[in-house]
């Protein structure tokens, strides 16, 4: 026996309208077809679109190819040859250089300490704890990732003209904001 689908009414506001017109135009799907799709996209989804801004942050970073995934095993790779390496000097000092670089490019865009952290968050650098309005924990991916990211952070923040304090633990660091 067919199942019998079911019937609904729904209201929509006029862009919205004009937007499932578009789909159905350039889909050429049925409104009921383009609306049972969206359902079930944002119910597989919705876990994930609830964090907006964080989506946001990964598309802008991947389509503007200045980034990379990186699986972890390969970062905790580099950074045991980083810390071994008898330039391990010279690369931080290049790493400076980037982080200045960075917030020449970030400046028009980082509103905050917190919107930094968020965005570094999204990297997968560490889990980031707002532990007050003017705090914030860093829970590292690993102690080996430490160095890289206070240094990162100070010097970025730094030239945003943000003043804090970095205070290191075994593998968290502590951002306070003056």
């Amino acid at each position: 026996m067919p199942k019998i689908p079911t019937r609904i009414t729904i209201a929509l506001d006029k862009e919205t309208s004009e937007l499932l017109e578009k789909l159905k135009n350039e889909t050429k799907l049925s409104n009921s077809e383009i609306i049972r799709r969206a359902l079930k996209f944002y119910a597989e989804n919705k876990d994930i679109i609830s964090d907006k801004e964080k989506i946001e942050t990964y598309v802008e970073m991947l389509l503007e190819g200045e980034h990379i995934i990186l699986d972890v095993d390969h970062w905790i790779m580099f950074l045991k040859l980083l810390e071994s390496s008898e330039k391990k000097d010279e690369y931080y000092e290049l790493h400076k250089k980037i982080a200045k670089s960075h917030a020449d490019q970030l400046g028009h865009r980082i509103r905050s300490v917190e919107d930094l952290l968020k965005r570094l968050e999204a990297c997968n650098f560490f889990k980031l704890v707002k532990t007050s309005n003017n705090e914030y924990t860093l829970v590292l991916l690993s102690e080996l990732s430490k160095n890289f990211i206070k240094v990162f952070i100070e010097e970025l923040l730094k030239d945003l003209n943000y003043n804090v304090e970095i205070k290191e633990d075994f593998s968290k660091l502590r951002v306070k904001v003056f």
